[in-house]
């Protein structure tokens, strides 16, 4: 399956994690191997300060940064999806692209809720795995260009084991 134009190689703490800029997944033995969609996306992004919100998570978050809450603004008229990056740095009022992990999650805004000290409320659900290339400031909030990142094939047969062996233990 030689079928991807690019394949880039990150290293993720011990792992190497392969992404293909094509749709079509290929399986190699004892690698993780994601499909990157070619088709970048533009979404408001919403800097997170000491979490991490991964695809399938629903997670309430406060937030009360001017930008933050204008980039919930903008979702909630469209189409309810924003890109969530933790920031590198908790403790600065307002990141720039340097400031946040390149990699994020696509988040789909499932309630929100305007607190009567300013701040909102706001829940939001993981959908899937971004790379981000660039964060432009448009004014009133920051967006970013972000290629989604398929979940991972891991072809692995002590992967298997492990998970054959965890299911046993609730059975």
């Amino acid at each position: 399956h030689r079928q991807a134009t690019h394949l880039a190689q990150y290293a993720v703490g011990s792992q190497q994690v392969f992404i293909l800029k094509s749709r079509r997944r290929t399986k190699r033995e004892g690698q993780i191997v994601m499909t990157e969609f070619s088709s970048p996306i533009q979404l408001p992004v919403l800097p997170l300060r000491d979490i991490v919100v991964f695809p399938h998570m629903i997670v309430p978050l406060f937030v009360g940064r001017e930008k933050s809450v204008k980039a919930l603004e903008e979702v909630m008229n469209e189409n309810k999806q924003i890109l969530l990056l933790t920031q590198t740095d908790a403790a600065i009022e307002d990141p720039s692209q340097s400031d946040m992990y390149q990699m994020g999650t696509i988040g789909n805004i499932l309630q929100l809720l305007k607190l009567p000290d300013g701040t909102v409320k706001v829940l939001v659900e993981g959908l899937s795995r971004a790379r981000v290339d660039n964060l432009v400031d448009v004014g009133d909030f920051m967006t970013g260009e972000a290629i989604e990142i398929a979940d991972p094939d891991v072809v692995d047969a002590e992967v298997v084991a492990l998970g054959r062996a965890t299911i046993q233990q609730f059975e």
